[in-house]
């Protein structure tokens, strides 16, 4: 399986539902709590001038209407190549995003 489809997965057993985004368009309806996520940079690994391992990364935000800071530890738990980026409030939902790499 396409491992970007397998962390859409895990992301749906994260969040309980089928909220999860990839890169949405400004036109799609979404419904909270959910998870939005975008490719990011990447790690790459080199040595004599070539690449020798990629990981791929992912700006990953779970949002919620009301706080959840359990959502912190179960990311962590569940997914080991992963950072806490920052936490907010953004137009009365509660964001929490993540750097995972995947």
């Amino acid at each position: 399986m396409n491992r970007r489809l397998e962390l859409h997965a895990k992301l749906i057993d994260l969040i309980g539902n089928n909220n999860v985004y990839f890169q949405p368009p400004a036109s799609v309806q979404i419904s909270y709590p959910c998870v939005i996520y975008n490719i990011g940079a990447g790690d790459t690994k080199r040595a004599d001038d070539t690449v020798y391992r990629y990981t791929n990364s992912y700006d990953v935000i779970f949002i919620f209407k009301k706080p959840n800071i359990e959502v912190i530890n179960e990311v962590l738990r569940a997914i080991p190549m992963c950072k806490v980026s920052r936490c907010y409030v953004a137009d009365n939902l509660n964001h929490y995003a993540f750097k995972i790499y995947y």
